[in-house]
């Protein structure tokens, strides 16, 4: 379609564009209508207009019928407020309607009348008269095609002229007619504009701001600088805009050649010539002088609460009066009790616009009204800031107070006194070490982009290796969470020779970081390259984290060379040792030595006892490590839907510290478990969030994931041959980690029995064999080896006997969806071997599980093979018995299923124990059975 490159240009404005074309397109058909677009300065109005000023211009290929508007171009009519002519009457409406000065003569004579005097310049016309010749017009223009009349900046529009065409907008339902504004959200607000549908601009997400951003720069962008520089520039950009596209475009002309190779840091606020800037300026340059030092306040404190603002406005002499003009300004939100500046873009352009005595004052006064002991670091930088002098002693002051916060898990609090105890230190060596600490502590709380702003500070001398092995491990760690693996591998190796000599513990540390990065990345060369040298290091009577570390990893590098009895034994001990570390890095370093094994209880009570270890010390990246794993327990060790709750909540949780390699990782695993359950629209939603991030950041864990899920679909809707398929790709095109192509081997086994490929399915199966064989292996793999060799079992006796076992060790497990598989397969296999009656109970059982877990392809597979298993209406007898229930009864008898007593029941339901008793009888009668167990049954 013509449009498209439209669409390619206006990112993140999909629904917006669709409005419009909607729009166009009834205007088309001569069901005419208007929209006003409706946002902050800055973030695309004026760029949708024009949008729609190309896209209704377009000559639509398709001329339906002789007469027809389908396929015409429209004539379009447009104007913009200025405001130096909102005093004008009617100065907007005259420069909208000149093109359409010869239509004016075929109009009846009042209207004629009232236009002319417009288009003359000697506006006297009555305004109803006025209005419904406008109307007259726009109709008469639109005989020969459809019109757009567009309106832009209609803030500043003449209340004349918008009165007039909103008038019309209301009145062009019955006409090919659309009319579409452009209005600023903000202190005026025109109030013409009832009655027509707002569209109200969001600001850009992150994705569409780096597109935009993108588009920006071109080429200059991807060859100017390596991927982390590029990364952290992106990131700055696009932070500070706020979504603004024209922040973003701005900043974007402004960028020198340093801060595109990263040699210089990113722009801290807007260029001086921007226009936005200069909007924040002209704003704040209008307050009183009281509003003016109340705002630059809060732009140098990120948060006052209203205590702090009435001590500084009782110093100061602000009245209500500039708390009241401050509030109208728009550049402060005030919430709830306190204040603060409306974003970061209104913040850095005001600081930017300061002088520096107005910068001192605001400093000055800030040092004076935070007099509360918990304000204390702050009070301190305040007094300092007003110097702007190093100032060893207050340095000394505000490292105690960051070590206070630091100790608490006030890591939010800790990273700023830190950063501010450097910026006043004097001594190189102690200022490198506080500017780490505020790194390491930015880090901790979330502050990824920061915590490298903040790295870049760091200079070590000439042979301080201990500081620079400590800066390259925190950067390997960001890097490896928030960008790409593959690119963090190096960091963290190389943190580890230089801690190796001096801190051995530290070393380990940074190689386990190492080891999970080449796993993400699925180097796993590189892992054991990482095992072997954690293996050499120099650890004298190592404690449990570090006999922890130590099992972990030569246990992994055990697996990835086959050696499953090593493995077990190094796995099973750093799994044992999680209980004896506090440590949420080394818990769930434990849960994955659990999850290896199979060990699913064990390795969701690790997984979950790491996660609430990081909650409580305040560490974001470890709290998302953790829920991380913890999300990939549960979906693979047979839990569905559990995994929502923990994968959601990483997912939250990594978008907002921009891990980016965190939150690809949950969309894998969300996609993953949506496939199990047959749910291919959440499946293929979490997919398209994927790709992208998998392929740019290089995660290949993730990325093998992502390829399971559509197989996973596959085998849900009955396509066992496309399963296969996918699953037996080679390289890069299918399941390019190892230990993930080998959980997956249970699923392409079906698949190929399934298509009667009985020997391919005997060879995919032997690795998978050969872990589970061997000791340690808990439940859960077990069981999916036992149902392997119930598929592959030649004769019906030994496939029994390996279901029967696989079922066993499913409920061992707790792996209850698995179970239900197993025995839908299980059920089928009977079904083909003339068994219909023992089928139907392995059939039905399925059937229940995958219907409380809303499994619907799942459980339309088990309805099918209960059909073919001759069960007719019979085998439905119960649910019908439950359907035929009265509520009374339905409700007593899921009490009843669900454990509670006849005295429970009644206690709850206000009956008598003896109703009750009464009620079970009938409802027992009715259903054809004898227990409470069979009720169980039944009803769960």
């Amino acid at each position: 379609m013509a449009h498209e490159p439209l669409r390619e240009r206006l990112h993140g404005r999909e629904r917006e564009l669709q409005a419009i074309e909607e729009t166009l397109d009834r205007a088309r058909d001569g069901h005419g209508g208007a929209l006003a677009i409706a946002g902050d300065a800055g973030v695309g109005r004026t760029a949708l207009l024009e949008a729609a000023v190309r896209r209704a211009t377009v000559q639509e290929p398709t001329v339906r019928t002789s007469g027809s508007r389908k396929g015409k171009a429209f004539r379009v009519l447009g104007t913009t407020g200025v405001p130096g002519e909102t005093a004008v009457p009617y100065a907007g409406l005259h420069r909208l309607l000149r093109p359409l000065a010869g239509e004016v003569a075929h109009l009846p004579p009042a209207h004629r009348g009232a236009l002319a005097t417009i288009l003359d310049g000697a506006p006297r016309a009555e305004p109803f008269v006025l209005f419904t010749a406008v109307c007259e017009l726009l109709g008469r223009a639109a005989r020969n095609g459809p019109v757009l009349c567009w309106a832009d900046d209609v803030q500043w529009l003449d209340r004349g002229s918008l009165e007039a065409l909103a008038f019309a907008a209301r009145r062009v339902e019955d006409e090919p007619v659309a009319v579409l504004f452009a209005v600023r959200d903000g202190r005026r607000d025109p109030g013409g504009l009832a009655g027509i549908h707002r569209l109200r601009l969001a600001p850009l997400d992150e994705d569409a701001s780096r597109r935009v951003l993108r588009d920006a720069l071109g080429d200059a962008f991807d060859g100017a600088c390596d991927g982390a520089a590029r990364g952290d520039l992106a990131e700055e950009v696009v932070d500070l805009a706020c979504g603004r596209p024209l922040a973003i475009r701005d900043l974007a002309a402004a960028l020198t050649p340093g801060q595109l190779s990263g040699a210089a840091p990113p722009p801290r606020a807007l260029p001086a010539a921007s226009t936005l800037r200069a909007l924040h300026r002209r704003r704040y340059l209008r307050l009183p002088a009281g509003a003016r030092r109340l705002v630059l306040m809060a732009a140098a404190e990120e948060w006052l609460g209203a205590a702090t603002v009435a001590r500084a406005a009782r110093a100061d002499g602000i009245g209500a009066g500039d708390l009241d003009a401050a509030r109208e300004s728009g550049l402060l939100r005030f919430e709830g009790e306190g204040v603060t500046v409306r974003n970061r873009l209104v913040r850095s352009s005001l600081w930017a616009d300061a002088s520096r005595e107005e910068r001192q004052d605001a400093h000055a006064l800030l040092a004076a009204a935070l007099v509360q002991e918990w304000q204390r670091p702050r009070r301190l930088w305040h007094r300092a800031a007003v110097s702007g002098e190093p100032d060893d002693a207050l340095a000394a002051e505000l490292a105690d107070a960051a070590d206070a916060a630091r100790s608490a898990g006030r890591y939010a609090d800790s990273w700023r006194s830190w950063q501010r105890a450097a910026a006043l230190t004097t001594d190189q060596g102690t200022r490198t070490d506080r500017y780490l600490a505020a790194a390491g502590d930015a880090w901790a709380s979330g502050r990824s982009r920061r915590a490298r702003a903040l790295l870049r500070h760091v200079r070590p001398a000439g042979r301080d290796g201990t500081h620079a092995a400590r800066a390259a491990g925190l950067r390997g760690r960001i890097e490896a969470a928030a960008g790409s693996p593959a690119a963090a591998l190096p960091m963290l190796r190389d943190a580890a020779e230089g801690l190796a000599g001096r801190d051995p513990e530290a070393a380990l540390h940074a190689l386990m970081r190492a080891a999970e990065a080449a796993d993400a990345s699925g180097d796993h060369r590189a892992y054991l390259e990482v095992a072997g040298r954690a293996a050499s290091l120099d650890l004298a009577r190592p404690a449990p984290r570090t006999r922890l570390m130590l099992d972990h990893l030569a246990g992994v590098a055990a697996a990835i060379r086959g050696r499953y009895r090593e493995a077990a034994d190094r796995l099973g001990r750093a799994a044992g040792l999680g209980a004896d570390v506090t440590d949420p890095a080394a818990g769930t370093w434990a849960a994955l030595s659990a999850f290896a094994l199979g060990d699913g209880a064990a390795a969701r009570a690790l997984a979950a006892g790491a996660v609430a270890s990081a909650r409580r010390s305040g560490d974001a990246p470890a709290e998302s490590f953790a829920l991380m794993v913890a999300g990939r327990c549960e979906a693979l060790l047979g839990h569905p839907p559990a995994p929502i709750a923990a994968c959601h909540d990483g997912l939250r949780l990594a978008r907002a510290t921009r891990l980016h390699g965190h939150a690809a990782e949950h969309h894998a695993t969300l996609a993953l478990t949506a496939a199990f359950n047959g749910d291919g629209d959440t499946a293929r939603g979490h997919l398209e969030r994927l790709a992208g991030t998998a392929d740019r950041l290089g995660l290949a864990r993730a990325a093998a994931l992502g390829s399971w899920a559509p197989a996973c679909l596959d085998l849900a809707a009955d396509r066992p041959a496309d399963a296969a398929a996918r699953l037996a790709l080679p390289g890069g095109a299918g399941l390019a980690h190892p230990p993930a192509r080998l959980l997956a081997v249970p699923h392409l086994v079906e698949a190929l029995v399934r298509t009667g490929e009985h020997d391919r399915a005997a060879r995919a199966f032997e690795p998978f064999g050969r872990w589970t064989d061997g000791p340690g292996a808990g439940p859960w793999p077990r069981a999916l080896s036992r149902r392997c060799r119930a598929l592959l079992a030649g004769g019906d006796a030994e496939a029994e006997e390996h279901f029967a076992e696989a079922l066993r060790l499913h409920e061992a497990a707790g792996a209850v969806f698995e179970l239900a598989r197993t025995e839908l397969l299980y059920g089928h296999r009977l079904r083909r071997g003339r068994r219909p009656r023992a089928a139907r109970e392995h059939l039905r059982a399925a059937l229940r599980i995958f219907e409380r877990y809303g499994a619907a392809p799942w459980a339309g597979q088990a309805r099918a093979e209960l059909r073919a298993a001759g069960s007719g209406d019979d085998a439905f007898r119960a649910e019908a018995g439950v359907a035929a229930l009265t509520a009374q009864q339905a409700h007593i008898a899921r009490l009843a299923a669900e454990g509670a007593t006849n005295r429970e029941i009644a206690a709850r339901l206000l009956l008598s124990p003896r109703t009750i008793d009464h009620h079970l009888r009938n409802v027992f009668t009715r259903l054809g059975i004898r227990s409470r167990v069979e009720l169980a049954r039944l009803i769960r």
